[in-house]
């Protein structure tokens, strides 16, 4: 990325190899809509490039990514809600229909019930599920998280842990409603 702000633009192609399929899961992870993700990610490597002077080489290049991700999902996400409640009378677009596609969960439920845990992630507070995301199916370091999240990294530790918490609650809960 710093050969990039220093006008080599051509190194984006590089960092897009690098960065999309990662980008892509934690956007589908937390959306559910495949192209709704492709799409994110293409506007994340739009903004990368247009603020490419923002980029400090001594800061993590993976949290300073990921905080774009996030800044474009937000956006994103608002604009879906003024489309949704109608504030634009004119954009007769709607929400996509959420993909049922698998994502990273399935490596990490290892023999468990994939479609009940993305039931019980998609229950969660949407600041536990970004984190379990980050930190579980991006592999995030803590440290990059805690920069991203502008927190300290025990802070960080104790969210993680206390989202696999209300993730399993609702997993269990999910489970039992579902043998009964």
């Amino acid at each position: 990325m710093a050969q990039v702000g220093s006008g080599d633009v051509a190194k984006m192609a590089v960092l897009f190899e690098r960065h999309n399929r990662g980008l892509f899961r934690y956007f589908v992870s937390l959306n559910r809509n495949r192209e709704l993700s492709e799409d994110l990610v293409q506007d994340v490597f739009f903004r990368m490039l247009r603020y490419r002077a923002s980029y400090d080489p001594n800061q993590s290049f993976t949290a300073w990514m990921y905080q774009i991700a996030r800044n474009a999902n937000v956006d994103q996400a608002q604009k879906r809600r003024a489309e949704v409640v109608g504030i634009d009378e004119f954009d007769d677009r709607r929400p996509e229909p959420a993909s049922d596609a698998p994502g990273p969960e399935e490596t990490v439920a290892k023999g468990q019930d994939v479609a009940l845990l993305k039931r019980a992630l998609d229950r969660l507070p949407s600041d536990k599920k970004e984190l379990l995301v980050l930190a579980r199916f991006q592999d995030m370091k803590y440290e990059e998280i805690a920069s991203l999240l502008g927190c300290e990294v025990g802070t960080v530790k104790v969210r993680v842990f206390r989202a696999m918490r209300a993730l399993e609650e609702i997993y269990h809960t999910l489970s039992k409603e579902r043998t009964a």
